[in-house]
């Protein structure tokens, strides 16, 4: 009878999780086929400066990140996770509607990235949020949970990162950011369809009736949110303020949460915080992807994958940017697999000591882009260096930034998941911008297109991220010892709330005889 029960909760898990699976994919489809594309339309449609186009996605990227802080709180406390995940999706539909509309006007683009931002917001945390429920205590399953999660993620931008610089090329820019609105129309689609794989997933407000004038109260806080981000994209001082701020906003936040919590708690939040931090560092070299590994494949990379002196096909500076995705999606299962049968043997992998293997390899990538330089004809390399460093990079993303919501899920209570996935998200938000500044080390003096005047300002570049990525991975490593310690108490903490709730439980059913 057991095992029939257990049978019965992992299928309702895997449907539940599946449902999600493919909202975050069709979610992720618009937006990373909307990020294939934004730089590149500032420069060619808007003509930016390479600074002012990477500066500006920086600051919207850190307000994309940031966002879901708000979104993560509506849902645990106002709206609930489920329904602030699909009102989120809906506000996602009309941002990338505005961008398909035929107006080059730089306010209208701006609104367009306040929707965007609105809508984003009140998504990620919450989608995140309900996989951590749906697998919520079981340890051994989280980890491979999150990283097969994360493979949602890059299936979707895969094909829109693909698609939509091709559409872009045959059909225009409009049209390509028109497919991302269709994306996110799938995703919404696709909750209703599968809504009761979810009925019993979310958070408390999720149980209760409809409150409009809660939902009243988020429109207008959402309204308020994209006019001041419009403002923000708008006034460099004051973008740069705001990152202080929200970095600011994020130790006040962990600083708050380590008061109010019980002590058992505490190990499991500091060591949330070391994580956090160093997942800081990695998104400085995440942003690179959109920023100066898109505009070095725009000026220095060869568009054609030849092999043995024959074509096989010829890529535009966009696609490039799926390497990352394609890598992901074939290293993922591998990993949860690897995941899953290490805990089962009882010799699971801290989440520490992948961060420090994480940071290796994205340090190792970085330097085959640099290597690439030595090796190029008339100021461009091959497009085969960066297959190779999109696979190093990528390896080292799962390892960080994929399991990022699973330590989070792991270390945090429960009665905070949603508000402190909100604050990794922030912390997330100020390193994009942080990595936007750091991409314009390679600006390109204006009107300059010679690929043999950019090419050692990007290999220097690289060099650089390369050397900051490993040192990054010594301070991982130098870090390990007090990570075990707080993991230990963590999961002693764990063990005891466990064994008293048992307890308790045992001396209810006594009573009860």
């Amino acid at each position: 009878m057991k095992s029939s029960r257990r049978a019965g909760a992992h299928i309702s898990q895997t449907r539940s999780f599946s449902t999600v699976f493919l909202i975050e994919m069709w979610e992720r489809f618009g937006y990373y086929g909307m990020a294939a594309l934004l730089v590149l339309f500032m420069i060619d449609k808007l003509h930016f400066a390479d600074s002012h186009a990477t500066l500006t996605w920086g600051a919207f990227t850190a307000l994309v990140y940031a966002s879901p802080s708000i979104g993560g709180w509506i849902g645990d406390t106002i709206l609930g996770a489920r329904r602030t995940m699909i009102f989120g999706a809906v506000v996602l539909a009309a941002g990338y509607l505005m961008l398909a509309l035929p107006n080059d006007q730089l306010a209208f683009m701006y609104a367009s990235l306040g929707v965007i931002v609105v809508g984003n917001g009140l998504f990620k945390a919450n989608a995140a949020n309900l996989v951590r429920r749906i697998y919520e205590g079981d340890d051994a399953r989280i980890d491979s949970a999150f990283t097969i999660y994360y493979m949602a993620v890059n299936i979707g931008s895969t094909v829109s990162m693909l698609a939509t610089p091709w559409i872009k090329d045959h059909l225009g820019w409009h049209t390509a950011f028109g497919v991302c609105c269709a994306g996110m129309l799938l995703s919404v689609a696709n909750y209703f369809v599968m809504f009761r794989t979810l009925a019993h997933i979310g958070s408390a407000p999720d149980a209760e009736p409809v409150r409009w004038r809660r939902v009243g109260a988020v429109a207008v806080g959402g309204v308020a949110l994209g006019v001041a981000t419009m403002f923000v994209l708008q006034h460099k001082a004051i973008a740069v303020a705001c990152v202080y701020v929200a970095g600011a906003a994020i130790l006040a936040i962990f600083g708050y949460m380590l008061l109010k919590c019980e002590r058992s708690e505490r190990a499991g939040l500091v060591a949330a915080l070391i994580l956090t931090a160093q997942v800081i560092l990695f998104f400085v070299f995440y942003v690179q992807m959109s920023t100066s590994l898109t505009l070095f494949a725009l000026r220095n990379v060869d568009p054609r994958f030849s092999l043995f002196g024959t074509t096989l096909f010829t890529w535009s500076a966009a696609q490039f940017q799926a390497l990352n995705p394609i890598w992901i999606m074939l290293l993922s299962p591998l990993l949860a697999l690897l995941y899953t049968r290490l805990a089962k043997s009882g010799n699971d992998v801290p989440v520490a000591v992948k961060y420090a293997f994480g940071f290796a390899v994205v340090a190792a990538g970085f330097f085959v882009y640099a290597a690439s330089g030595h090796s190029a004809v008339n100021g461009r390399v091959s497009s085969w260096f960066m297959v190779g460093g999109y696979g190093l990079y990528s390896l080292g993303e799962l390892l960080v930034s994929g399991l990022g919501l699973a330590m989070i899920a792991r270390y945090v209570p429960a009665r905070m998941g949603g508000f402190m996935m909100g604050a990794y998200f922030v912390a997330t938000g100020v390193s994009q911008y942080l990595g936007s500044v750091v991409a314009n080390f390679a600006q390109m003096p204006a009107g300059d297109m010679d690929p043999l005047v950019s090419l050692p300002l990007y290999t220097k570049l690289f060099t650089g991220l390369g050397w900051l990525a490993a040192a990054g991975a010594l301070v991982a490593v130098l870090l390990l010892p007090l990570m075990r310690k707080l993991s230990r108490e963590h999961q002693r903490s764990g063990n005891d709330a466990r064994d008293r709730a048992t307890q308790s439980a045992t001396a209810g059913s006594a009573v009860t005889e």
